[in-house]
């Protein structure tokens, strides 16, 4: 990573909004075109750290989560994506995911590698990124809860092999970060044990810079889990991560309590940009809501500011705004 960075720096959290002549005429030129536009609007915009907008998983068959979660399944040996009427319903009886009609996948046999390939991915993005940008990827605990398990009958075997198909794949990723990211846990805390430990199988095998990202949920853009901060702490701090990646615009000012509890160790990124909303923060309400933040958190401890989550909920015109405001906020708040 660069030093000569601002002692705050500026990140997207993952997925960018659709772009419509991707979606009329899409084509490996047209993904790798349509990602150059994506990160060189957010560098022209002054972020630090940009994302690749994920263009390459959306799935218009998936409006409600913009296909993140079926890119994964469907490419992994061990897991048919062809749902019956009997799969269907015995998914319907896990009512932690009550959210889903479907399951996003089968689990008939051991998984596997199968057809996924994180390097080509990434080297896309790379191709074109011109500089460092950050890479993601789903958390296999998110994953594994969104599948029907036919073969292994317990979760933890289920998620934890989901986690070494994906660790195998990061060690030579050609980006300068590489981030998990994990919306079912905030709102499922006695989770955290398998969660933690499939997630840290991912980190350990990361050669850069390594980030986690945690919401309550993104789901046609709004909030699907419940729950506080500070239920994590333990689960938080025992992630071998060098920065989290928090939601926090959306939530309320009491959240921010945790921050000085976790583990000084692990660099914090704080969420100061509401992506469930079209309202676009002005510099000083970024300013004040790092204010906020660091007041709570410590000197020193706040290294990064982002918004809550990813943009595909949002249009354009809306996300390059908000984008802007990150950056001149955090300006602002540096006396840039």
């Amino acid at each position: 990573m660069n030093n000569n960075k601002p002692e705050i720096q500026t990140t997207t959290v993952g997925s960018y909004s659709p772009i419509d002549w991707l979606a009329a005429l899409p084509s490996e030129q047209a993904v790798l075109d349509a990602t150059s536009v994506v990160i060189n609007s957010q560098r022209r915009a002054g972020i630090d750290l940009p994302t690749d907008g994920e263009l390459y998983r959306f799935d218009v068959n998936h409006p409600d989560t913009n296909g993140m979660i079926e890119y994964f399944i469907s490419r992994m040996g061990g897991i048919s994506t062809e749902v019956g009427l009997s799969d269907a319903k015995a998914f319907r009886a896990k009512e932690e995911m009550s959210f889903r009609r479907k399951p996003a996948g089968i689990v008939r046999e051991a998984i596997s590698e199968g057809v996924l390939d994180l390097y080509e991915d990434c080297a896309r993005s790379a191709s074109v990124a011109g500089g460092e940008f950050k890479f993601t990827l789903t958390s296999p605990y998110m994953l594994a809860r969104t599948l029907l398990d036919n073969h292994y009958g317990d979760f933890e075997a289920l998620a934890l092999a989901i986690a070494d198909v994906m660790a195998a794949q990061v060690s030579e990723l050609p980006c300068a970060c590489v981030q998990v990211d994990e919306a079912n846990i905030p709102g499922s805390p006695e989770g955290a044990p398998v969660a933690q430990a499939a997630i840290n199988r991912i980190l350990d095998q990361v050669k850069v810079q390594k980030a986690v990202h945690f919401c309550f949920g993104n789901y046609g853009g709004q909030t699907i889990q419940k729950g506080e901060w500070k239920n994590l702490l333990e689960f938080l701090n025992g992630l071998h991560t060098d920065h989290l990646v928090l939601e926090l615009a959306h939530r309320p000012d009491s959240d921010l309590d945790v921050l000085a509890d976790i583990n000084p160790q692990i660099t914090l990124g704080i969420g100061v940009v509401d992506i469930k909303v079209n309202h676009i923060e002005t510099p000083d309400e970024i300013a004040y809501r790092i204010e906020k933040a660091v007041a709570k958190a410590g000197p020193g401890r706040i290294g990064w500011v982002h918004p809550d989550c990813g943009f595909w909920m949002l249009k354009r015109s809306i996300a390059d705004r908000k984008i802007e405001a990150l950056v001149q906020g955090r300006n602002r708040f540096l006396s840039y």
